[in-house]
């Protein structure tokens, strides 16, 4: 076919979007692995922890009585008043089975809550470090991202009068996710109820993704559902996936004006229907349940930010700010970019992988150009392995 009357094959909507940095660095890890390599894997997001007992014999449990059929698309009852209610318990939200709809992982919570949110030439803030998928999305849906850019030595703290600055006549929506992925920063109780109130006073949205809200080191944890005069312009997105140590079985929900929630309700309709019928009941067992696990690995995830922060010490050149949630490290890897050949925090992701066998993601993926980002829910033996095989790369680049 000549290029004169060559066929456009792919939509523009596609084009405005890349593959996932970190899945692309765990495909390529697992590719190593699959060789036999053996790899300090600080690439994937996810507890090292196994999903509880009680979780699992509940979607057991499902299965053995064939709860295995459809359900309603937004979930059963059952799940949306079980998540309601551990929300209105933890945070003093008021929400609805009506105003939750159950989704298959925190990701599509994202993705619908935007997709029926932001429309095209729609200005979205989002803070910089930002999770690789927001811009994605938000560009996927034509609108426009604006970017916050945080500050390294305030602890990439977001604060109020940073989001006023950037609010202009087109903005629709500010994403919040605190504890931040990948930085761990955490916004202030005061700074997160300022910016929840200026966004219901100008109609503007709040989309609050609170997939580590319970992984706040702070003592200090809050919802911007607890700010209940201002739930019109509240968008809750969650997941059970970090809280639980409940990646794979896909479990997230939207909370949210019955508006909103239906909307999404019905785009799900027309995409993946309702989540898997006994990972809904295997949630409620989660969030109606005994809690104590998750207090459990919150204190393991501080033991492990202080162990990797610790060995960054051993270090010479590789600074980190001191994460105060999630469980993240993003140290500032600027001392060695152009040495040893070294291009950019995606070149050094490349070398580490190939020379050093430490699985990292790049900053850029991030929306900065000098840090690299580890998950230390990994166990300690492995901090301390892939720490050493750091340690040894950063000094021949010196």
């Amino acid at each position: 076919m000549s290029t004169a009357t060559a066929v456009k094959v792919l939509t523009d909507r596609i084009n405005r979007i890349e593959v996932s940095a970190t899945m692309a660095i765990t495909a390529a890890a697992l590719k190593l692995k699959s060789e036999g390599v053996n790899l300090s894997d600080f690439g994937a997001g996810e507890p090292h922890f196994a999903t509880p007992r009680h979780i699992k014999d509940a979607a057991i449990d499902a299965i053995e009585k064939n709860f295995t059929r459809y359900t309603a698309v937004a979930g059963i009852p059952e799940v949306r008043k079980a998540i309601v209610d551990r929300h209105a318990c933890d945070f003093g939200s008021n929400y609805t089975p009506e105003e939750c709809v159950f989704t298959t992982g925190g990701k599509l919570a994202l993705f619908n809550a935007i997709q029926v949110l932001v429309d095209h030439g729609d200005e979205v803030i989002l803070p910089v470090p930002y999770w690789v998928s927001f811009k994605d999305i938000i560009q996927y849906a034509g609108g426009v991202v604006v970017p916050v850019e945080s500050r390294e030595d305030e602890n990439f703290r977001i604060t109020a009068k940073m989001i006023e600055a950037a609010i202009t006549p087109r903005t629709k929506a500010i994403i919040l996710n605190t504890p931040s992925n990948p930085s761990g920063a955490v916004v202030s109780p005061a700074d997160l109820e300022a910016i929840v109130r200026l966004a219901h006073k100008n109609e503007i949205y709040v989309l609050l993704d609170e997939c580590y809200v319970y992984l706040n080191f702070t003592g200090e944890i809050v919802s911007g559902g607890s700010f209940t005069d201002c739930k019109d312009h509240v968008v809750i997105l969650g997941s059970l996936s970090k809280t639980y140590a409940m990646t794979g079985w896909r479990a997230g929900f939207a909370l949210g004006p019955k508006q909103i929630i239906g909307a999404m309700s019905k785009l799900q309709s027309q995409s993946t229907s309702n989540a898997a019928s006994m990972v809904q009941r295997a949630s409620i067992a989660a969030v109606h349940g005994s809690q104590e696990c998750v207090g459990e690995m919150r204190a393991d995830y501080i033991k492990l930010r202080d162990r990797v922060l610790e060995g960054f010490k051993t270090i010479p050149g590789l600074t980190c700010t001191v994460p105060e949630g999630a469980f993240y490290v993003y140290p500032n890897i600027s001392k060695f970019i152009g040495k040893g050949g070294v291009t950019s925090a995606t070149d050094l992701a490349a070398k580490l992988l190939s020379e050093a066998h430490v699985v990292v993601v790049p900053g850029e993926a991030f929306g900065t150009s000098e840090h690299i980002r580890l998950s230390y829910a990994v166990s300690g033996d492995v901090i301390d392995e892939g720490v050493k095989r750091m340690r040894e790369y950063f000094a021949k680049l010196a």
